[in-house]
């Protein structure tokens, strides 16, 4: 199903079996265990490279976890499907090829392909969708760019891994049915037309196997019938078994040194418990990997004149505007000549992307107030802060210099390294020149602090383990931290706990200092160290803030209101307990609102929040997590140099009115007891109405939906553009069977497309559907049953804005 090798495929083929027929068990064992984090061992026996691995879906971290390595931050996954355009996401993935080769790395952890399941998922900002088609097309997009460039992908997480509560242990109960026809969906869509090098297992189970050893859903169905032939790699410390992982079609288990695999494996083999043909596979398929990607000597790489060269900030620019979702407009936008106040503490201090193992550090970020600034003229943009959504600390950041220094346990200087940020992630060998795991004892992040407001600023620590901190010459903390919680990933993304207060003038410095003493569990599968320095500026009185927000808006033309989440809110590890914009910026907006009736709201957000205000204010403007260049890009659409292009790739609705919430198991397991009612599907089987629908977008201009013409399953779509200025156009279909199955979607998305016109101008949308649209999985043959009869197509620009209707019997 995943194509025929070419010459150059089997030439490969070659080359692996050589390399294979030279390298004894104990060698095979150890290709196939992580040597640290990040990294495979290299075997030059046979002449392969270490192979490289890294994060993440929005930009190419590297094995150094730290600003001090800079890269391209592109939009929010979420934002790129709501582009509604493979072609972009190819884009975007040949910029991440282009990145990991800058940085020496073989492997890309990305793309997340699972679905938004229920809104309260929390890392919902790293997935796609809440449809699988769309989450397959653009996800083979991406797979497709990052290869092109030569650099390999794992789809992950496979599969059913929709949710972060008890994300390492929970059990996730999914009929067959819904498994095929939703969870499974994206990833058969990208093995068939990307043919991605490699996939990524979850932690979770499903249906009682633990994804890692799932012999049914990996070898029977993922090999067997899509014919995946790349690396199938656990996710971090998600391999628990030899014998079940080996069993189960797992061919890395990462990271290392150590895993279930490695001196475990080679043990298992000599003891009879595991036949070494089953390490010879997972071997093949590690060796196939690195020679697609030039690691493996005597192999011709899958890739070898990259792409041309692709301007960064240029693309990242470029998604974002193409991303935005504007919901709402009556007459706001794009913004008039005349003064603009913008609001919000998110306007400032931009959050451009989601919490978790997906973070990247650009070397820059445009904020909303930097591209607001520069695009506007001079002295009509008035700032104010009006509301803070971020309730805890944060880690150090602007206007801190920073420094690490490590010591051993006498107190010598052993080595230093800079810290751009408060945030020390050390992992496996990445220490500083000098340093070693067994003469390290402590580190001290140590610099100034230069407030921009004065007042009493809070500081504290995000981490476990043996602390002091000191700030201007004041010892405030000398104890131990523990760990709240059992998430072994908690000293990375949990929330600092405050430890000192201190009085600051702006613009004064003062030293700081935050001494951490190091330890390395025995159990821990890699030596890492990770802790930082947190920061929280003087909180005002909100309620003040609140009104010089209203008093600058009641002077201005426009109000501009950026409103956002926080990594408190949105991240790798948790899930949200309900979809409300933290803090008070809810209040905000009311209180804006009432005292200026042309206020925009913008909501940097990578997954639904509820708008309770929304029919209140003149225009709203959805721009996700948008990248370094969001504020460029904000002010590109807000001035209306660019069309908002996006379109909902999720539904947005109020949490009282979603169908499916459940994300917190009972008793380790979580029922997915809906079947294949889920987003847009489960809210028209329940006949509810969302704030805004699936599929749902505004531009700056109207089209007029003029034709519908079927030939067999080709739909052509005649639109025209009845506006004054160009726009471009999302037409989407979607396929309504004659005969009504209370088990089956009353409609789906069957196909989409992209057309650009100048005013005035026809343009025509040409639809292919594909044969899935008409098949269901048939639960009694366990197999797809193409279903005959008559189906309703229906164009038009939202699930809930169907313009032309067509029949087809098929």
């Amino acid at each position: 199903m995943a194509g025929t090798r070419t010459q150059a495929d089997e030439a490969r083929e070659t080359a692996v079996e050589a390399a294979l027929a030279r390298l004894g068990l104990d060698a095979k064992a150890r290709l196939l265990a992580g040597q640290d984090m990040w990294t495979l061992p290299a075997l030059p026996e046979i002449g392969l490279r270490s192979l490289v691995m890294s994060d993440g879906p929005v930009g190419v971290r590297g094995v150094r976890w730290t600003a001090d390595d800079p890269s391209v931050a592109l939009p929010s996954p979420t934002a790129l499907a709501a582009t509604w355009d493979p072609e972009l996401a190819r884009r975007a993935g040949v910029l991440l090829a282009q990145e990991a080769r800058r940085k020496g790395v073989h492997v890309l952890l990305a793309p997340t392909v699972n679905l938004h399941r229920s809104p309260l998922g929390g890392r919902h900002f790293e997935a796609y969708s809440e449809d699988p088609y769309l989450t397959g097309l653009i996800g083979a997009g991406y797979v497709s760019g990052v290869q092109s460039g030569g650099v390999g992908t794992t789809v992950k997480h496979f599969v059913a891994n929709d949710a972060e509560t008890e994300r390492f242990t929970v059990n996730n109960l999914v009929g067959e049915r819904a498994l095929r026809e939703l969870y499974l969906a994206p990833f058969e869509t990208i093995v068939e037309n990307a043919r991605p090098w490699g996939v990524m297992t979850a932690y979770n189970s499903v249906n009682g196997t633990t994804m890692t050893e799932h012999r049914y859903l990996v070898n029977q169905i993922l090999r067997g019938e899509w014919g995946f032939d790349g690396c199938n790699v656990s996710d971090w410390t998600a391999a628990r078994s030899t014998l079940g992982a080996v069993e189960g079609g797992l061919d890395v288990a990462m990271p290392g040194p150590g895993t279930v695999y490695g001196e475990a494996l080679a043990a298992a083999v000599r003891a009879g418990e595991v036949e070494e043909a089953a390490v010879d596979t997972a071997v093949r398929n590690v060796l196939r990997l690195a020679a697609r990607v030039g690691a493996l000597e005597g192999a011709e790489p899958a890739v070898t004149e990259p792409p041309a060269q692709v301007d960064g900030e240029a693309l990242a620019r470029e998604i974002a505007h193409r991303s935005f979702v504007l919901v709402r407009n009556q007459g706001a936008l794009p913004l008039k000549p005349g003064t603009v106040a913008l609001i919000g503490a998110a306007a400032r201090d931009a959050r451009i992307l989601g919490g978790g193992s997906a973070t990247v550090f650009p070397a820059r970020t445009v904020s909303p107030l930097d591209g607001l600034t520069a695009a506007l003229p001079e002295g009509s943009l008035r700032y104010a802060v009006g509301a803070d959504p971020a309730t805890e600390l944060a880690v150090a950041g602007q206007g801190f210099v920073l420094r690490a220094i490590c010591r051993d346990r006498a107190g010598q200087v052993i080595g230093t390294a800079s810290a751009p940020n408060g945030q020390i992630q050390w992992m496996g060998a990445d220490l500083p020149d000098g340093v070693t795991h067994d003469t390290l004892h402590t580190i001290e992040l140590t610099g100034t602090y230069t407030p921009r407001e004065t007042g009493r600023h809070t500081f504290g620590i995000k981490g476990l383990g043996a602390f002091t901190l000191t700030v201007a010459g004041t010892t405030h903390y000398d104890d131990v931290q523990g760990a709240d919680g059992d998430d072994p990933f908690i000293s990375f993304f949990g929330a600092p706990e405050p430890r000192a207060e201190a009085g600051l003038t702006a613009g004064q410095p003062v030293d700081v200092s935050l001494t951490h003493v190091v330890s390395f569990p025995e159990d821990a599968p890699v030596k890492a160290v990770g802790f930082a320095l947190a920061h929280q500026e003087p909180q005002r009185d909100p309620d003040e803030l609140i009104a010089e927000a209203v008093e600058a808006a009641r002077a201005a033309d426009t109000a501009v209101v950026v409103v956002a989440t926080t990594d408190r809110v949105e991240s790798e590890g948790f899930d949200r307990a309900d979809l409300n914009l933290p803090g008070r910026q809810d209040d905000l907006v009311r209180a804006v609102a009432a005292a200026n009736p042309n206020t925009v709201v913008v909501v940097n957000s990578g997954s639904p929040v509820e708008l309770p205000w929304r029919e209140d204010v003149a225009a709203v403007l959805l721009s996700w997590f948008p990248g370094q260049e969001g504020g460029a890009a904000l002010a590109d659409v807000l001035t209306g140099v660019r069309e908002p292009g996006g379109r909902l790739p999720t539904t947005w609705g109020a949490l009282a009115d979603a169908p499916v919430t459940q994300v917190v198991p009972t008793d380790g397991e979580l029922p997915y007891s809906e079947g294949v009612f889920i987003g847009y599907r489960a809210w028209d089987r329940a006949g509810r109405t969302p704030s805004y629908a699936f599929g749902h977008g505004l531009g700056y201009t109207e089209w007029a939906y003029q034709s519908l013409e079927l030939d067999g399953r080709t739909a052509r779509i005649r639109v025209r553009n009845t506006g004054d200025r160009a726009g471009r156009e999302v037409v989407q279909l979607y396929l309504a069977p004659g005969e009504r199955d209370a088990e089956r979607p009353a409609r789906a998305l069957a196909g989409f497309a992209q057309v650009t016109a100048e005013p005035g101008e026809t343009a025509e949308a040409v639809v292919e559907i594909p044969r899935r649209a008409f098949e269901i999985w048939d639960e009694k043959t366990n197999s797809w049953s193409f279903v005959k009869g008559s189906y309703e197509i229906q164009a038009g620009r939202s699930i809930a804005d169907r313009r032309l209707t067509g029949t087809i019997n098929v």
